[in-house]
C-alpha cells in the first residue's frame, strides 16, 4: 500500500545530499501533472520538487492519460489534458520554479482522424505543442497489465500505426516510445518504417522486474543490451536516460525502510547507463526525472545528482548536450 504523502515526503526526506554542481543548466524533458488522482501532481508540486537545488530552468510534459474531455468526439478527448497543460504553462512562465516549455500530448495513432487530432492539439497547446505519445507497452503477466494502459499486442507493428508516425514526422513533431523490454526489436522496425520522424526512446524500453521478472534484471540485461545496440542503429531514434525507478521495475526502493542514494541507483543502474551512452552517444541521449513516478522510489535532488555522478568523465560539452542541450534540440525549445 502507498504511503500517506505526507508520510513519503518525510520518508524521501531521509536521503539528502549535497546538490553536485548546482550551476549547470537543465531541461527536465519527461514529467506528468495530474489533479484527477490519489495525490495530485500540479505546478506547486513540480516547483517543489525542482526547486531542489538543481538548475532545472525548463520542462517538458508528456502526456499521462488526465484530464481528458468528459464529453465530445471520443478522438479528441485527449486533447483535454493539452488544455489542462497549456494553463499550467502559461502560470508557469511567472512563476519562481522552471517553465513548462513543451507539450507531448497523447493520440490514437490508429484512428483515421489524426490530421484532425493533430490539429487540435496543435491549438489547445498555446505553441507547446512538440510530439506524441501512444504507449504500446504491453506484457502478458496479469501483474504488469493491471497498472498499465493495455494497448493492442504488437501495436508498433501495425501498418497504420506506422503510417501515423510518418505523418507525425513530415508535420515536423516527435514521437515518444514507451514500450517494455521485450519489445525493443518492434521499436527498432517501427524506426525503420519511419525513418524521417524523430523517435525518443523512453525509460530504457521499460525493463520489468515484477511478476515473472521479479528478480530477473541480470538475465534480462543481456538480452537487452543487444537489442538497444540494434535500436541505436537508427539514426531517428534518440535515447531518455531516466524512467528506471518505477515500480514496475522492480528494483524494491519504494518499499524499503529508506529511499534509494544516488550511489545505490549508480550500483544498481549503472551499467544500463553506460551501455545505453556508449550505443546513442552524448549527442543523442537525455537525462529524464519521470517525475512524479520515480519519486516512488527516489528523490528529485539525489536523482539529479546520481546523472551528474555518471555523466562527470564526459567533456563540458557533451554534459552540457546531455543535461541541456539535446532536450532543446530535440523538443525544438
Amino acid at each position: 500500500m502507498a504511503r500517506p504523502a505526507d508520510e513519503h515526503d518525510a520518508w524521501l526526506d531521509q536521503v539528502s545530499e549535497e546538490i553536485i554542481d548546482p550551476a549547470r543548466r537543465i531541461i527536465d524533458p519527461h514529467h506528468h501533472l495530474w489533479r484527477d488522482r490519489e495525490r495530485p501532481y500540479l505546478l506547486e508540486d513540480l516547483w517543489a520538487d525542482t526547486g531542489s537545488g538543481h538548475k532545472i530552468e525548463k520542462t517538458v510534459f508528456v502526456e499521462c492519460g488526465s484530464e481528458y474531455r468528459p464529453q465530445g468526439p471520443a478522438h479528441l478527448r485527449p486533447v483535454g489534458e493539452t488544455e489542462f497543460v497549456a494553463e499550467i504553462a502559461k502560470a508557469s512562465r511567472a512563476g519562481p520554479g522552471p517553465e513548462v516549455a513543451g507539450i507531448v500530448a497523447h493520440a490514437n495513432l490508429l484512428s483515421d482522424r489524426l490530421e484532425e487530432i493533430l490539429d487540435a492539439h496543435e491549438e489547445a497547446a498555446d505553441g507547446l505543442f512538440r510530439g506524441i505519445r501512444h504507449s504500446g507497452a504491453f506484457d502478458d503477466a496479469p501483474e504488469i497489465r493491471a497498472g498499465h494502459s493495455n494497448p493492442p499486442k504488437d501495436l508498433f507493428l501495425q501498418p497504420t500505426y506506422q503510417a501515423s508516425v510518418r505523418v507525425i514526422g513530415a508535420r515536423g513533431h516527435t514521437l515518444d516510445v514507451w514500450c517494455y523490454h521485450k519489445q525493443i526489436p518492434q521499436v527498432t522496425e517501427l524506426a525503420r518504417a519511419a525513418p524521417e520522424t524523430v523517435i525518443i526512446f523512453d525509460h530504457f524500453g521499460g525493463p520489468l522486474g515484477i511478476g515473472p521478472y521479479a528478480g530477473r534484471h541480470g538475465e534480462i540485461f543481456g538480452q537487452w543490451r543487444k537489442d538497444v545496440a540494434e535500436l541505436a542503429t537508427c539514426p531517428n531514434v534518440h535515447a531518455k536516460l531516466g524512467g528506471f525507478a518505477m515500480v514496475v521495475n522492480g528494483w524494491g526502493w519504494d518499499k524499503r525502510h529508506r529511499p534509494a542514494s544516488s550511489d545505490e541507483l549508480i550500483a544498481a543502474q549503472g551499467d544500463w547507463y553506460a551501455h545505453t551512452l556508449e550505443c546513442f552517444g552524448p549527442g543523442r541521449c537525455l537525462f529524464e526525472s519521470n517525475y512524479p513516478m520515480d519519486r516512488q522510489s527516489i528523490s528529485y535532488g539525489v536523482l539529479w545528482n546520481a546523472f551528474k555522478k555518471m555523466a562527470r568523465n564526459f567533456s563540458e560539452e557533451d554534459q552540457d548536450a546531455l543535461f541541456y542541450g539535446n532536450s532543446k534540440r530535440i523538443y525544438r525549445l
